[in-house]
Protein backbone atom coordinates (compact mmCIF):
# COMPACT_ATOMS: atom_id res chain seq x y z
CA UNK A 1 0.00 0.00 0.00
CA UNK A 2 1.19 3.38 -0.87
CA UNK A 3 1.85 6.37 1.44
CA UNK A 4 -0.83 7.94 -0.98
CA UNK A 5 -3.29 4.99 -0.23
CA UNK A 6 -3.26 5.00 3.40
CA UNK A 7 -3.39 8.75 4.16
CA UNK A 8 -6.60 8.59 1.59
CA UNK A 9 -7.82 5.77 3.38
CA UNK A 10 -7.46 7.52 6.67
CA UNK A 11 -8.87 10.95 5.81
CA UNK A 12 -12.46 8.42 4.89
CA UNK A 13 -12.71 7.19 8.15
CA UNK A 14 -12.14 10.96 10.10
CA UNK A 15 -13.77 13.39 7.78
CA UNK A 16 -16.99 14.49 6.47
CA UNK A 17 -16.85 13.48 2.04
CA UNK A 18 -18.55 16.91 1.29
CA UNK A 19 -15.35 18.06 -1.00
CA UNK A 20 -14.92 16.16 -4.61
CA UNK A 21 -11.44 14.99 -4.13
CA UNK A 22 -8.66 13.89 -6.30
CA UNK A 23 -6.88 11.26 -5.21
CA UNK A 24 -3.58 12.91 -4.53
CA UNK A 25 -2.27 13.30 -0.90
CA UNK A 26 -0.26 16.53 -1.21
CA UNK A 27 2.60 17.04 1.85
CA UNK A 28 5.00 19.92 0.35
CA UNK A 29 5.03 23.07 -1.98
CA UNK A 30 7.67 25.59 -2.74
CA UNK A 31 7.09 28.24 -5.86
CA UNK A 32 4.44 27.08 -8.45
CA UNK A 33 5.43 23.29 -7.16
CA UNK A 34 4.25 20.96 -5.08
CA UNK A 35 4.95 17.30 -4.31
CA UNK A 36 2.77 14.24 -3.31
CA UNK A 37 2.97 11.51 -0.38
CA UNK A 38 4.88 9.10 -2.63
CA UNK A 39 7.11 11.81 -4.26
CA UNK A 40 5.83 12.94 -7.50
CA UNK A 41 6.17 16.28 -8.64
CA UNK A 42 3.33 18.98 -9.94
CA UNK A 43 2.75 21.94 -11.59
CA UNK A 44 0.66 24.25 -9.64
CA UNK A 45 -1.47 25.72 -12.39
CA UNK A 46 -4.69 26.51 -9.75
CA UNK A 47 -3.35 27.89 -7.05
CA UNK A 48 -5.80 26.23 -4.64
CA UNK A 49 -8.82 28.19 -5.61
CA UNK A 50 -6.32 30.92 -6.11
CA UNK A 51 -5.51 31.19 -2.58
CA UNK A 52 -1.73 31.09 -3.06
CA UNK A 53 -1.10 33.71 -5.07
CA UNK A 54 2.27 34.07 -4.33
CA UNK A 55 3.02 30.33 -4.67
CA UNK A 56 4.33 28.05 -1.64
CA UNK A 57 6.58 29.00 0.76
CA UNK A 58 7.47 32.31 -0.65
CA UNK A 59 10.47 33.82 1.24
CA UNK A 60 8.34 36.84 2.61
CA UNK A 61 5.41 34.92 3.64
CA UNK A 62 7.42 32.76 5.53
CA UNK A 63 9.12 35.96 7.41
CA UNK A 64 6.11 37.67 7.77
CA UNK A 65 4.68 34.45 10.18
CA UNK A 66 7.71 34.09 11.66
CA UNK A 67 8.28 37.43 12.82
CA UNK A 68 4.45 37.58 13.97
CA UNK A 69 4.57 34.77 15.75
CA UNK A 70 7.11 35.21 18.19
CA UNK A 71 5.90 38.88 18.63
CA UNK A 72 1.82 38.64 19.01
CA UNK A 73 0.00 35.85 18.11
CA UNK A 74 -4.32 36.98 18.96
CA UNK A 75 -5.65 40.12 20.56
CA UNK A 76 -9.40 41.07 20.77
CA UNK A 77 -10.72 43.43 18.33
CA UNK A 78 -11.35 45.53 21.61
CA UNK A 79 -7.35 46.29 20.87
CA UNK A 80 -5.49 47.91 18.02
CA UNK A 81 -2.78 45.67 16.21
CA UNK A 82 -0.49 47.06 14.04
CA UNK A 83 -0.82 44.63 11.12
CA UNK A 84 -4.63 45.10 10.41
CA UNK A 85 -3.39 48.75 10.30
CA UNK A 86 -1.38 48.56 7.46
CA UNK A 87 -2.99 45.97 6.01
CA UNK A 88 -6.14 48.24 5.88
CA UNK A 89 -4.07 50.87 5.06
CA UNK A 90 -2.89 49.13 1.72
CA UNK A 91 -6.48 48.20 0.75
CA UNK A 92 -7.42 52.17 0.96
CA UNK A 93 -4.75 53.05 -0.74
CA UNK A 94 -4.85 50.48 -3.72
CA UNK A 95 -8.81 50.31 -4.04
CA UNK A 96 -10.68 53.16 -3.09
CA UNK A 97 -10.98 55.96 0.30
CA UNK A 98 -12.57 53.23 2.44
CA UNK A 99 -12.67 51.39 5.92
CA UNK A 100 -11.78 47.62 6.20
CA UNK A 101 -13.34 44.99 8.03
CA UNK A 102 -11.42 41.61 8.61
CA UNK A 103 -13.15 38.11 8.69
CA UNK A 104 -11.73 34.60 8.10
CA UNK A 105 -12.89 33.76 4.34
CA UNK A 106 -14.99 35.48 1.23
CA UNK A 107 -18.07 34.24 2.50
CA UNK A 108 -18.04 35.56 6.06
CA UNK A 109 -17.02 39.33 3.75
CA UNK A 110 -20.73 38.74 1.89
CA UNK A 111 -22.13 38.13 5.12
CA UNK A 112 -20.75 41.32 6.41
CA UNK A 113 -21.43 43.48 2.83
CA UNK A 114 -24.82 41.81 2.67
CA UNK A 115 -25.54 43.01 6.83
CA UNK A 116 -23.86 46.62 5.94
CA UNK A 117 -25.93 47.40 2.91
CA UNK A 118 -29.14 46.07 4.93
CA UNK A 119 -28.13 48.59 8.15
CA UNK A 120 -27.29 51.13 5.86
CA UNK A 121 -30.43 50.93 3.54
CA UNK A 122 -33.29 50.43 6.65
CA UNK A 123 -35.82 48.14 6.65
CA UNK A 124 -38.11 49.55 4.25
CA UNK A 125 -35.35 48.57 1.27
CA UNK A 126 -34.44 44.66 1.98
CA UNK A 127 -33.93 43.71 -1.47
CA UNK A 128 -31.05 42.72 -2.76
CA UNK A 129 -29.96 41.54 -6.34
CA UNK A 130 -27.63 39.69 -7.96
CA UNK A 131 -26.60 37.82 -10.84
CA UNK A 132 -26.63 33.72 -12.08
CA UNK A 133 -23.77 32.09 -12.44
CA UNK A 134 -22.56 34.21 -9.79
CA UNK A 135 -21.19 32.93 -6.50
CA UNK A 136 -20.60 34.36 -3.33
CA UNK A 137 -20.49 31.47 -0.33
CA UNK A 138 -22.13 28.76 1.14
CA UNK A 139 -22.93 30.47 4.82
CA UNK A 140 -26.42 30.94 4.34
CA UNK A 141 -26.32 34.60 3.59
CA UNK A 142 -24.39 34.55 0.77
CA UNK A 143 -26.08 31.20 -0.23
CA UNK A 144 -29.10 33.24 -0.70
CA UNK A 145 -27.10 35.51 -2.99
CA UNK A 146 -25.90 32.58 -5.17
CA UNK A 147 -28.54 31.62 -7.24
CA UNK A 148 -28.04 27.44 -8.74
CA UNK A 149 -27.53 24.04 -7.57
CA UNK A 150 -25.70 25.46 -4.86
CA UNK A 151 -28.98 26.32 -2.93
CA UNK A 152 -30.19 23.52 -3.31
CA UNK A 153 -31.66 21.23 -0.40
CA UNK A 154 -31.26 24.41 1.97
CA UNK A 155 -34.27 25.54 2.19
CA UNK A 156 -35.57 28.11 3.34
CA UNK A 157 -33.07 30.58 2.69
CA UNK A 158 -32.29 34.09 3.78
CA UNK A 159 -35.70 36.26 1.98
CA UNK A 160 -35.16 39.49 0.09
CA UNK A 161 -32.73 37.92 -2.48
CA UNK A 162 -33.62 38.43 -6.55
CA UNK A 163 -31.28 36.63 -9.08
CA UNK A 164 -31.16 38.36 -12.57
CA UNK A 165 -28.78 37.32 -15.92
CA UNK A 166 -25.13 38.55 -15.67
CA UNK A 167 -24.30 41.34 -17.95
CA UNK A 168 -28.38 41.67 -19.07
CA UNK A 169 -28.67 45.53 -18.28
CA UNK A 170 -32.73 45.74 -18.84
CA UNK A 171 -33.43 42.47 -16.47
CA UNK A 172 -31.53 44.30 -14.00
CA UNK A 173 -33.63 47.64 -14.54
CA UNK A 174 -36.40 45.96 -14.34
CA UNK A 175 -35.56 44.59 -10.85
CA UNK A 176 -34.36 47.74 -9.07
CA UNK A 177 -36.37 50.07 -7.51
CA UNK A 178 -36.94 51.95 -3.99
CA UNK A 179 -36.77 49.07 -2.33
CA UNK A 180 -33.23 47.78 -3.18
CA UNK A 181 -30.78 48.15 -0.50
CA UNK A 182 -27.91 46.66 -2.84
CA UNK A 183 -27.07 45.36 -6.19
CA UNK A 184 -24.18 42.77 -5.95
CA UNK A 185 -22.46 40.96 -8.54
CA UNK A 186 -18.68 39.95 -9.57
CA UNK A 187 -16.12 42.11 -11.59
CA UNK A 188 -15.58 38.90 -13.60
CA UNK A 189 -17.63 35.59 -12.53
CA UNK A 190 -15.17 32.90 -11.43
CA UNK A 191 -17.60 29.96 -10.55
CA UNK A 192 -19.98 31.01 -13.19
CA UNK A 193 -17.40 30.02 -15.55
CA UNK A 194 -15.00 33.07 -16.31
CA UNK A 195 -17.44 35.06 -17.31
CA UNK A 196 -16.73 39.13 -18.68
CA UNK A 197 -19.22 41.81 -19.04
CA UNK A 198 -19.48 43.87 -21.79
CA UNK A 199 -18.04 46.74 -22.28
CA UNK A 200 -19.97 49.55 -20.54
CA UNK A 201 -22.60 46.93 -18.54
CA UNK A 202 -20.64 47.99 -15.14
CA UNK A 203 -20.62 51.87 -15.53
CA UNK A 204 -24.16 51.13 -16.52
CA UNK A 205 -24.98 49.48 -13.54
CA UNK A 206 -23.33 52.15 -11.37
CA UNK A 207 -25.48 54.95 -12.75
CA UNK A 208 -28.51 52.89 -11.99
CA UNK A 209 -27.23 51.91 -8.07
CA UNK A 210 -26.83 56.19 -7.81
CA UNK A 211 -30.07 56.63 -9.73
CA UNK A 212 -31.95 54.35 -6.96
CA UNK A 213 -30.06 54.99 -4.31
CA UNK A 214 -29.14 51.02 -4.30
CA UNK A 215 -25.51 50.25 -2.92
CA UNK A 216 -22.97 48.75 -5.32
CA UNK A 217 -21.13 45.91 -4.13
CA UNK A 218 -18.26 44.13 -5.67
CA UNK A 219 -17.71 40.31 -4.96
CA UNK A 220 -13.75 40.38 -5.52
CA UNK A 221 -13.05 36.98 -3.58
CA UNK A 222 -12.01 36.17 -7.42
CA UNK A 223 -10.84 38.63 -8.54
CA UNK A 224 -9.29 41.02 -5.95
CA UNK A 225 -5.61 41.24 -4.90
CA UNK A 226 -3.78 40.97 -8.30
CA UNK A 227 -5.33 37.94 -9.70
CA UNK A 228 -6.04 40.37 -13.39
CA UNK A 229 -3.19 42.13 -13.52
CA UNK A 230 -4.73 44.46 -11.56
CA UNK A 231 -5.24 45.38 -7.89
CA UNK A 232 -8.83 45.05 -8.22
CA UNK A 233 -11.08 43.45 -10.95
CA UNK A 234 -13.27 46.67 -11.08
CA UNK A 235 -9.86 49.00 -11.84
CA UNK A 236 -10.56 46.99 -15.73
CA UNK A 237 -13.55 49.09 -16.11
CA UNK A 238 -12.62 52.07 -13.94
CA UNK A 239 -16.10 51.71 -11.94
CA UNK A 240 -15.82 52.27 -8.32
CA UNK A 241 -18.05 49.91 -6.13
CA UNK A 242 -19.39 51.21 -2.58
CA UNK A 243 -18.28 47.94 -0.87
CA UNK A 244 -16.11 45.18 -2.30
CA UNK A 245 -15.76 41.81 -0.45
CA UNK A 246 -12.43 40.15 -0.66
CA UNK A 247 -10.89 36.93 0.40
CA UNK A 248 -8.54 33.78 -1.58
CA UNK A 249 -5.87 35.78 -2.35
CA UNK A 250 -6.26 38.53 0.17
CA UNK A 251 -4.14 36.04 2.60
CA UNK A 252 -1.83 34.15 0.47
CA UNK A 253 -2.72 30.85 1.06
CA UNK A 254 -3.68 31.84 4.97
CA UNK A 255 -7.65 32.27 5.46
CA UNK A 256 -7.79 36.45 5.61
CA UNK A 257 -11.34 37.62 4.02
CA UNK A 258 -12.91 41.09 4.25
CA UNK A 259 -14.30 44.16 3.06
CA UNK A 260 -14.00 47.93 1.67
CA UNK A 261 -16.22 49.97 2.26
CA UNK A 262 -16.94 53.53 1.70
CA UNK A 263 -16.91 55.47 4.66
CA UNK A 264 -19.98 57.00 4.58
CA UNK A 265 -21.70 53.20 5.04
CA UNK A 266 -18.66 51.99 7.37
CA UNK A 267 -20.33 54.39 9.75
CA UNK A 268 -23.45 52.16 10.22
CA UNK A 269 -21.37 49.56 11.64
CA UNK A 270 -21.08 50.75 15.44
CA UNK A 271 -19.98 49.28 17.80
CA UNK A 272 -21.80 45.62 18.58
CA UNK A 273 -23.25 45.72 15.17
CA UNK A 274 -21.16 43.21 13.50
CA UNK A 275 -17.58 41.50 14.28
CA UNK A 276 -15.36 38.64 14.21
CA UNK A 277 -13.43 36.63 17.02
CA UNK A 278 -10.62 35.96 14.99
CA UNK A 279 -10.68 38.48 12.10
CA UNK A 280 -7.81 40.57 11.62
CA UNK A 281 -5.50 38.11 13.73
CA UNK A 282 -1.88 39.61 13.65
CA UNK A 283 -0.45 36.95 11.69
CA UNK A 284 -2.42 36.52 9.24
CA UNK A 285 -3.11 40.29 8.57
CA UNK A 286 0.99 40.66 8.79
CA UNK A 287 1.23 37.64 5.48
CA UNK A 288 -1.71 39.77 4.03
CA UNK A 289 0.22 43.11 4.11
CA UNK A 290 3.52 41.39 2.70
CA UNK A 291 1.37 39.74 0.12
CA UNK A 292 0.51 43.80 -1.01
CA UNK A 293 4.09 44.66 -0.80
CA UNK A 294 5.47 41.44 -2.73
CA UNK A 295 3.48 41.81 -5.47
CA UNK A 296 4.04 45.56 -5.82
CA UNK A 297 7.93 45.65 -5.05
CA UNK A 298 8.32 43.11 -7.48
CA UNK A 299 5.85 44.19 -10.07
CA UNK A 300 3.91 40.84 -10.86
CA UNK A 301 0.43 42.81 -11.85
CA UNK A 302 2.77 43.76 -14.89
CA UNK A 303 3.82 40.26 -14.97
CA UNK A 304 0.57 38.49 -14.36
CA UNK A 305 -1.08 40.89 -17.37
CA UNK A 306 2.28 39.30 -19.79
CA UNK A 307 1.95 35.73 -18.60
CA UNK A 308 -1.80 35.84 -19.50
CA UNK A 309 -1.20 37.23 -22.84
CA UNK A 310 1.25 33.94 -23.48
CA UNK A 311 -0.84 31.65 -22.05
CA UNK A 312 -3.95 32.79 -24.47
CA UNK A 313 -1.59 33.37 -27.32
CA UNK A 314 -0.26 29.72 -26.90
CA UNK A 315 -3.57 27.90 -26.81
CA UNK A 316 -5.52 30.28 -29.10
CA UNK A 317 -2.65 28.95 -31.62
CA UNK A 318 -2.58 25.65 -30.59
CA UNK A 319 -2.90 22.12 -32.38
CA UNK A 320 -5.97 21.66 -30.45
CA UNK A 321 -7.64 24.99 -30.71
CA UNK A 322 -10.57 23.71 -32.74
CA UNK A 323 -11.07 21.97 -29.31
CA UNK A 324 -11.34 25.21 -27.97
CA UNK A 325 -14.62 27.57 -27.98
CA UNK A 326 -13.40 30.58 -25.94
CA UNK A 327 -10.63 31.86 -23.73
CA UNK A 328 -11.89 34.41 -21.27
CA UNK A 329 -10.82 36.05 -18.55
CA UNK A 330 -7.92 38.48 -17.83
CA UNK A 331 -4.40 38.35 -15.96
CA UNK A 332 -3.73 35.12 -15.00
CA UNK A 333 -7.71 34.68 -13.89
CA UNK A 334 -8.59 32.77 -17.50
CA UNK A 335 -11.12 30.50 -18.26
CA UNK A 336 -10.64 28.07 -21.40
CA UNK A 337 -14.33 26.89 -23.11
CA UNK A 338 -14.04 23.37 -24.08
CA UNK A 339 -15.98 22.29 -27.33
CA UNK A 340 -16.55 18.81 -26.01
CA UNK A 341 -19.24 18.43 -22.54
CA UNK A 342 -16.83 17.04 -19.58
CA UNK A 343 -13.60 19.00 -18.69
CA UNK A 344 -13.15 16.65 -15.90
CA UNK A 345 -11.28 13.81 -17.94
CA UNK A 346 -8.52 16.66 -19.08
CA UNK A 347 -8.00 17.68 -15.59
CA UNK A 348 -7.64 14.07 -14.31
CA UNK A 349 -5.41 13.19 -17.82
CA UNK A 350 -3.08 16.37 -16.65
CA UNK A 351 -2.86 15.45 -12.74
CA UNK A 352 -1.80 12.30 -14.26
CA UNK A 353 1.12 14.16 -16.30
CA UNK A 354 2.02 16.03 -13.26
CA UNK A 355 -0.10 19.42 -13.70
CA UNK A 356 -3.12 20.73 -11.58
CA UNK A 357 -5.39 22.31 -13.15
CA UNK A 358 -9.94 22.85 -12.02
CA UNK A 359 -12.63 22.65 -14.08
CA UNK A 360 -15.63 24.71 -13.57
CA UNK A 361 -19.67 24.89 -15.33
CA UNK A 362 -18.58 21.03 -16.62
CA UNK A 363 -16.69 22.23 -19.87
CA UNK A 364 -14.52 25.29 -18.51
CA UNK A 365 -10.91 24.78 -17.18
CA UNK A 366 -9.99 27.33 -15.14
CA UNK A 367 -6.07 28.61 -15.24
CA UNK A 368 -5.27 30.55 -12.35
CA UNK A 369 -1.73 29.92 -11.24
CA UNK A 370 0.44 32.24 -8.69
CA UNK A 371 1.83 35.33 -9.48
CA UNK A 372 5.12 33.90 -9.65
CA UNK A 373 4.83 31.05 -12.06
CA UNK A 374 8.13 31.16 -14.25
CA UNK A 375 7.95 31.43 -17.50
CA UNK A 376 9.16 27.74 -18.00
CA UNK A 377 6.89 26.48 -15.70
CA UNK A 378 3.93 28.35 -18.20
CA UNK A 379 5.39 26.61 -21.28
CA UNK A 380 6.30 23.03 -19.78
CA UNK A 381 2.14 23.53 -18.14
CA UNK A 382 0.85 24.49 -21.76
CA UNK A 383 2.63 21.48 -23.05
CA UNK A 384 0.52 18.63 -20.49
CA UNK A 385 -2.30 20.68 -21.12
CA UNK A 386 -2.76 20.70 -25.04
CA UNK A 387 -1.75 16.73 -24.62
CA UNK A 388 -4.97 16.43 -21.96
CA UNK A 389 -7.22 18.12 -24.24
CA UNK A 390 -6.06 16.01 -26.81
CA UNK A 391 -6.48 12.68 -25.60
CA UNK A 392 -10.24 13.33 -24.80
Amino acid sequence: MSISTELIGRHDAALIGNYGKLPVVLVRGQGSTLWDADGKEYIDFFAGFGGTVLGHCHPRLVAAITQQAQSLWQVGNQFYSEPQIRLAEHLKSKAFDGRAFFCHSGAEAAEAAIKLARISAGPDRPKIVTMKKGFHGRTMGALSATAGPAQNGFAPLVPGFVHVPFDDLDALEEVVDGTTAAVMLEPIQGEGGINEPTKGYLRAVRELCDRCGAVLIFDEVWTGVGRTGHWFGHQISGVIPDIMTLGKALGGGVPVGGILAKPRLAAFFKPGTHGCTLGGNPICANVSAAVFDVIEQENLLEYARKAGAIIRDQLGSSAVRHKIKAIRGSGLFLGVELTIPDGLPVVHHALDHGLIINATQKNILRICPSLTITHQQIEKSLAILEKAIAAV
